[in-house]
């Protein structure tokens, strides 16, 4: 199987890893990721919440923008974190991180 990532963009920063794992990437995560994650999932919730009121089902119509809020929200901030470890989006402390070890 060919795991190989190639990409007509070439990274503009260090790369790190050219293929980070799954664990790596979550791992991570900066507190940048952890806000935006929270934020998307409470913002969802609180549409989830509204939209629900005029047929009469806020609870479950809440859970469902809630969930599909977590989902959005590590997607968004998995990408920002594997982003940084290739060499796409900034990662000066990323760089510090991993020259140390």
């Amino acid at each position: 199987m060919n795991t190989e990532i190639t990409s007509a963009a070439k990274p503009e920063y260090p790369v790190i890893d050219r293929n980070p794992p799954f664990t790596k990437t979550v791992a991570n995560f900066n507190t940048l990721d952890y806000l935006r994650l929270s934020t998307i999932t409470g913002v969802s919730v609180v549409v989830g919440y509204l939209s629900g009121i005029k047929p009469g089902i806020r609870g479950p119509s809440m859970v469902t923008g809630g969930l599909i809020g977590v989902m959005g929200g590590f997607m968004y901030a998995y990408q920002n974190s594997c982003g940084r470890l290739m060499g796409f989006f900034p990662n000066e402390g990323e760089v510090a991180k991993y020259k140390k070890k």
